[in-house]
């Protein structure tokens, strides 16, 4: 499955990709506030902002799932609801991981969505361990938004 760096001309297909996704996954389970500061435009600002960092998988301008890499941190991943148990989201993780450890981290993180039971089980098939929870200081258009999550660690190999 190829992984490839996302395109600008995606970035309205992606936007509305992560929109759905992320409404879908967290709105029933995160505060109500952050849900409505969790707008199209937000997700695009985001996006946009972070492109460099954007890698997806699908034909180019028909996405079917992406994740971005932040610092040491897993940031994102979210694949389309029809492309679900397709492989896409461990070809994505396995290029997350491997950019990461070809950018000198050991041990990278990410946070998941306390109650957020699918995405927990996939990154624990993944390899990933749940070392606890913490306060994730999210971006959004008022500022930072402390939402308590899962996190979760796991030591990468550097390549040789």
């Amino acid at each position: 499955m190829d992984v490839r760096a996302a395109e600008d001309v995606e970035i309205d297909l992606l936007t509305k990709l992560w929109y759905d996704g992320w409404h879908e996954a967290h709105a029933p389970i995160v505060p109500a506030e952050l849900t409505r500061l969790r707008t199209l435009e937000s997700f695009r600002d985001r996006l946009q902002a972070a492109l460099p960092d954007v890698r997806v998988v699908g034909p180019y301008g028909e996405p079917l799932g992406f994740c971005i890499i932040k610092g040491n941190e897993f940031y994102q991943l979210f694949v389309s609801a029809q492309s679900r148990g397709s492989g896409i989201a461990a070809a994505l993780i396995a290029d997350a991981e491997a950019r990461l450890s070809e950018n000198g981290v050991d041990t990278a993180w990410l946070a998941c969505a306390i109650g957020n039971e699918r995405a927990a089980k996939f990154y624990e098939k993944c390899g990933w361990h749940r070392v606890g929870t913490m306060i994730n200081p999210l971006e959004t258009s008022q500022g930072k938004f402390p939402l308590e999550v899962w996190r979760y660690e796991k030591s990468l190999t550097r390549p040789t």
